[in-house]
């Protein structure tokens, strides 16, 4: 999983992520909703899951929540606060978020708070471009209704792009996404890929994978109409 944790105390930033990484999971962090807003324009994939604090300096969680939400953006969110009122909760919940958890905490209880939501998330968590579909729970990629088989690498790839959401992906961003590789490895891999899952995705219909000469690839819009 890859997680954003929004909380304007260092240290509680720096514990959280590193039991989170501890669990295999790979943590980005911001200080407050400004910073986050920053991170999320940033990163190649919406993360899978925000930890995010209620009353910080610089931007409070209730607010950056709401802005998610009014785009659109159904990212899952689980608020950790010191704010233990009732009406701040039930605030926090029907703002859209899936969970509230009171500081101070266990970490425990926040990894398995964290499990919980993800369990309930994975079954729905279908993106759809076109007729192109993809089904993150179960890793099935349909086109026009048709099942189209990918390795496990090109299903990550095609991910890494629906998830941009037309912005253009880097082959650096999509070396670290689909590698794990924050180096540039002097091969052509990412280009190899990008080849191979065209000829399994767009040869069932309008081409959507799109290449940004000197820049990356992103799903096209254009193909998309």
């Amino acid at each position: 999983m890859r997680i954003l944790i929004v909380d304007d105390d260092p240290k509680l930033r720096a514990f959280v992520s590193k039991g989170l990484e501890a669990h295999g999971m790979q943590t980005s962090v911001a200080s407050n909703g400004l910073e986050a807003r920053a991170v999320l324009a940033s990163l190649p994939q919406v993360p899978d899951l925000i930890l995010l604090d209620v009353m910080m300096p610089g931007g409070d969680g209730m607010g950056l929540l709401e802005d998610l939400r009014r785009h659109g953006v159904d990212v899952p969110v689980i608020f950790v606060s010191a704010a233990r009122a009732v009406e701040d909760r039930v605030r926090g919940l029907k703002l859209g978020a899936d969970d509230y958890l009171v500081k101070p905490f266990q970490f425990d209880e926040l990894l398995a708070r964290i499990e919980a939501v993800a369990r309930r998330r994975v079954t729905t968590l279908v993106h759809e471009v076109a007729d192109l579909r993809l089904d993150v729970g179960r890793r099935i990629v349909e086109r026009a209704g048709q099942r189209i088989d990918l390795s496990p690498k090109e299903f990550d790839l095609l991910r890494a792009l629906v998830e941009a959401r037309g912005r253009t992906v880097s082959r650096t961003e999509l070396l670290e996404v689909v590698w794990g590789i924050r180096f540039d490895p002097g091969t052509n891999v990412v280009d190899a890929l990008v080849a191979r899952l065209r000829r399994r995705v767009d040869r069932k219909g309008i081409p959507l994978i799109e290449t940004v000469v000197g820049e990356g690839y992103r799903l096209a819009p254009k193909g998309a109409e």
